[in-house]
């Protein structure tokens, strides 16, 4: 049935560990926890997205949800929680974040945002159309939950959700880990097996944003790691910050069905 949704969901974390420890869990076990979220991360209409089989009309809906739920404003999102004045090593991750994501000063010299748009224009979208972008309405209920998190009063909530879970993805467990290494494959190979260059004629000079992520990868996500893994110390916010990575996953699972109910794919 086109633009069939996928049935409703909890995150498949079963265990209390809580049970088993009178304070905190133990660094290892409460990273674990975490992980079981992001290895939920997932969305069946991925292999839509990045098969040859979607038109460019179905990949707009994407790009401009994308955009107007958390692309265009990230910057924002990490400007907030570094004006909630962390520790100081938290502030120097942060602003080293925020920096590349602003200016590009890290990598390539242009904003991500502006990257982005660069991406679609090459797409053939008029830009005029990434202004403006009327959201879904569970793209709206996860963008108004990462400004109030954002917003709110703990700076270790609001990194929890916006460096691990919206900056992360399923592929974190092996990405956080210190001993983890990008692909070897050079970058430029891998843009020419990219599904936008190779399904949709993209131009691969227009792809500086994939360019930007792989000169950075890696680093990133251990800093996300570290800042939140380093001072989760105590039961009350261990369980906080599970709940606030659950609540998370629930909202964007529920914001990736209607994305492809509103471009009619198929379970």
């Amino acid at each position: 049935m086109p633009g069939q949704k996928s049935l409703p969901r909890e995150p498949l974390i079963k265990n209390d560990l809580w049970k088993n420890y009178k304070g905190p869990l133990p660094p290892g076990d409460f990273k674990e926890l975490l992980l079981q979220v992001m290895d939920q991360k997932d969305h069946w209409a991925w292999n839509h997205f990045s098969g040859n089989h979607i038109s460019k009309k179905q990949l707009k809906i994407h790009f401009q949800q994308e955009y107007e739920v958390y692309v265009r404003d990230f910057p924002i999102f990490l400007s907030r929680i570094h004006c909630k004045n962390p520790p100081m090593e938290v502030r120097q991750d942060l602003v080293s974040n925020l920096y590349e994501e602003e200016t590009g000063g890290l990598s390539l010299g242009r904003p991500h945002p502006e990257l982005f748009l660069v991406m679609m224009e090459g797409l053939g979208y008029p830009l005029s159309e990434f202004s403006n972008i009327r959201m879904l309405p569970s793209s709206r209920r996860y963008r108004k939950w990462l400004d109030q998190v954002t917003t709110g009063p703990s700076w270790l909530l609001a990194a929890s959700v916006v460096t691990i879970f919206v900056e992360g993805s399923i592929k974190d467990r092996k990405e956080c880990e210190p001993s983890w290494r990008a692909d070897p494959m050079d970058i430029e190979e891998k843009i020419k097996k990219h599904p936008l260059v190779a399904f949709h004629g993209l131009n691969p000079s227009r792809m500086d944003l994939v360019r930007a992520h792989h000169h950075i990868e890696g680093s990133h996500r251990l800093a996300a790691w570290r800042m939140v893994l380093d001072h989760a110390k105590d039961a009350r916010i261990q369980k906080e910050i599970y709940q606030v990575l659950s609540k998370s996953l629930r909202l964007w699972l529920s914001y990736r069905d209607e994305v492809a109910l509103a471009c009619q794919l198929a379970l």
